[in-house]
């Protein structure tokens, strides 16, 4: 292997954007995003020997799942990694897991319950562990904006279609509207599938993900997509509006992809001479037009990995991925997109002394942090889900 005389570089402090969490704000942040300058630091080294225990002593009976978006010391851990879809199938491939532990935010830990058996047990080693993204979309607020499509006279020819990360409600009530779930890799395809079932789509809850793909893969215009606004009576949008869209797009969008933009694009290429922007579909669309690369997770892990020795790389999604592709790759120069240290801070809270305390828990017998979903709502959640499995 070919070493560039390039190491990781952590993205740099600056008096604005790095500010200890506890000490003041960044105004470019919100829920779900933390900016404190630095990540967290690895906890106490008893502890991976605690871990190490707990593990051993639970054997086969546990199974540990962990997104790539982790830390480094909870990925240890894991018997398998890799994004939210990829982490559930995992688990249902596992029938013989008495225990999945779904190191990852709360809607993943709900779909890997949907795809288990009642047999097994789904633990989520923080039950703070949130998306920002998915709680955008509330189920009384998708009810309320079908109430609007109905009256608008458009439900009857509108395909719901949600993103992988939603919660159950949400994937329930598109499995009940005859909607399919869609992953970042698999967007363009349950589009196409939903347009031979009607005229149009409500797409939950990324608004970033769905313009990205109608318009970029499917060649739609940008006018052919409105954004319906939950705060907003109607979503502040007409009938005629309502009527004439092809892409009714959710006011949602990820709090950490979000962020990049297109000066972040702008200032790497004068910064670093030949860099490829490599970026994920939950961008701004602005974002990813400026790039030169688009693509899921693995899409992401799989560019890096193939790429020639030498090259360099600008990578924008969450922190703790690209530090770990540029550790992993010490022949490319990987930098993070943006030049302020952001982390998904709902995915950090998954950290080593929570996973050593369930499954030490787990491992005494005692059963914590359960995530389970009512039968109605994962039956038709299911639906969806098997929907999206049976696209070609």
């Amino acid at each position: 292997m070919t070493t560039i005389n390039r190491p990781w570089a952590e993205p740099e402090s600056t008096p604005l954007a790095l500010l200890l969490l506890g000490r003041g704000s960044d105004a470019s942040s919100e829920r779900g995003v933390e900016c404190p300058g630095e990540l967290p630091a690895p906890s106490d080294p008893f502890l991976v020997e605690r871990a190490r225990a707990a593990k051993a002593k639970l054997g086969e009976r546990v199974f540990v799942l962990g997104h790539h978006y982790q830390r480094d010391e909870v990925i240890q851990f894991a018997d398998v990694t890799g994004d939210s879809f990829k982490l559930a199938r995992e688990a249902a491939a596992r029938p013989d897991a008495e225990f999945i532990v779904f190191c990852g935010v709360h809607f993943m830990a709900e779909s890997a319950d949907i795809l288990t058996s009642d047999a097994q047990k789904v633990i989520l080693p923080d039950l703070a562990a949130g998306c920002s993204m998915a709680d955008m979309a509330a189920l009384p607020q998708v009810e309320r904006a079908w109430d609007v499509l109905s009256d608008a006279g458009v439900a009857e020819m509108t395909v719901p279609v949600t993103y992988m990360n939603s919660s159950a409600d949400i994937k329930g009530f598109v499995g009940r509207h005859g909607g399919v779930v869609c992953t970042s890799s698999n967007a363009r395809r349950a589009l196409d599938w939903a347009y031979s079932r009607g005229h149009r789509v409500l797409f939950l809850p990324d608004q970033h993900l769905g313009r990205n793909t109608a318009v970029r893969e499917m060649g739609f215009d940008a006018d052919d997509c409105v954004l319906y606004d939950p705060h907003k009576p109607g979503g502040g949008l007409t009938v005629k509006q309502l009527r004439e869209a092809k892409m009714i797009l959710w006011r949602g969008h990820c709090s950490v992809h979000g962020r990049f933009t297109l000066s972040c694009v702008q200032e790497v290429r004068l910064r670093v001479p030949g860099v490829n922007v490599l970026v994920h579909p939950e961008c701004r669309y602005e974002v990813v037009q400026a790039a030169d690369y688009v693509g899921s997770t693995e899409y992401i892990i799989r560019t890096i990995e193939n790429a020639p020795a030498g090259t360099a790389w600008a990578v924008g999604t969450e922190l703790n991925l690209v530090r770990r592709l540029a550790n992993a790759h010490p022949d490319k120069q990987v930098t993070f997109l943006d030049r302020t240290v952001c982390y998904c801070s709902t995915m950090n809270r998954i950290d080593l002394p929570h996973l050593v305390w369930a499954l030490e828990e787990l491992a005494a017998g005692r059963v914590v942090n359960q995530i389970t979903v009512d039968t109605d709502t994962a039956h038709y959640a299911r639906v969806a889900l098997e929907r999206m499995l049976a696209l070609p």
